[in-house]
């Protein structure tokens, strides 16, 4: 088979938070024909997020904090989430704990990998490993909220998971990785859907 992908030129366009990259490329369709394509690629490395359970009360530790691409599209910018971030040379799990430490301010349990996604595979290079894990009122370390030298300012939201359930069907919670660990929650439960 003949290679389809020739990358012929690499422009850098910004480097500050994250790279972002002007790439050409020379792609070979499926019926052989050829064309140039222009296509930008932000690359500020990989992450992990965590849906924290608690089984006894049945309850989700979640986080709501400002997020500068939704304030420009909606007006408001605070998202409710799944708590998450980069993974700063850590593997997934280790940078799963540490941000459930850090921006809720829990210890986790029985952490549990459910799947590695591309949220936005057609212009960003971020692969997103997803993990449920178990957490319960004798494991709070701290207050949580995040890193303030990162500039995080991180609510932190304790809420039945039937109402995070109910929250992502009308819309309140539309980040895509928090939406799909409610599912992988859901599931693993063994709930029927809303």
């Amino acid at each position: 088979m003949k290679r389809r992908i020739t990358v012929e030129k690499v422009e850098p366009l910004a480097r500050g938070w994250a790279k972002l990259d002007r790439y050409t490329i020379r792609y070979t369709r499926g019926d052989g024909g050829e064309v140039v394509i222009h296509r930008e690629v932000h690359d500020h490395g990989h992450g992990a997020t965590v849906l924290p359970y608690d089984t006894q009360r049945g309850t989700v530790l979640l986080v709501r904090q400002f997020r500068l691409p939704a304030y420009l599209h909606d007006g408001d910018g605070f998202i409710i989430e799944a708590c998450a971030g980069l993974l700063d040379g850590d593997d997934p799990a280790q940078c799963a704990k540490r941000e459930a430490e850090e921006e809720l301010g829990f210890r986790l349990a029985n952490l549990r990998f459910m799947t590695t996604v591309y949220a936005t595979p057609g212009a960003v290079t971020e692969r997103l490993s997803l993990f449920i894990a178990d957490y319960d009122h004798q494991a709070r370390i701290g207050a949580g909220g995040g890193e303030a030298h990162e500039g995080e300012d991180i609510e932190v939201m304790e809420v039945p998971f039937e109402e995070m359930r109910r929250m992502v069907q009308d819309g309140r919670i539309v980040d895509a990785k928090t939406v799909l660990l409610s599912l992988f929650l859901e599931r693993e439960l063994g709930l029927p859907p809303l």
